[in-house]
């Protein structure tokens, strides 16, 4: 296996600022919330719709192009929007006053610390040829 280190950095970079974007948005704006009639659409299920349409064109398609750029960009920023929820929507009630909470903030931290921590030991791994 050969990593692509370019696709690896963009995946990276994008997990780790739109976790930081994520968190000063909605902490600065606690009640700003995307409703769509009448159900309150978390970010977890936008990031899973960025997964899926980044995601698998990084699988199917090889090489690097503007395109394959843009889809880890989206997968990295899709995936930290699922991780920041993850232990929000685990171990609160899902509130707004509940996103602010410590529990919320540093279980997100730590999630997103471990993907990219994950992410820098795939780096490791060089073709076995």
């Amino acid at each position: 296996m050969q990593i692509n280190n370019r696709r690896l950095i963009l995946i990276l970079i994008s997990l780790v600022s739109t976790f930081i974007i994520l968190r000063l948005y909605l902490h600065n704006f606690p009640n700003s919330n995307f409703d769509v009639a009448g159900y309150n659409i978390h970010h977890l299920f936008t990031g899973i719709v960025l997964i899926v349409i980044a995601g698998l064109p990084l699988i199917l398609f090889s090489g690097n192009n503007r395109l394959l750029d843009l889809a880890s960009i989206t997968f990295g920023a899709g995936l930290s929007m699922v991780l920041d929820e993850w232990i929000y929507l685990i171990t609160t009630d899902g509130s707004d006053s509940s996103y602010l909470l410590p529990i919320s903030f540093w279980g997100g931290a730590v999630v997103i610390g471990l993907t990219a921590c994950y992410l820098v030991l795939l780096s490791f791994i060089r073709d076995s040829k």
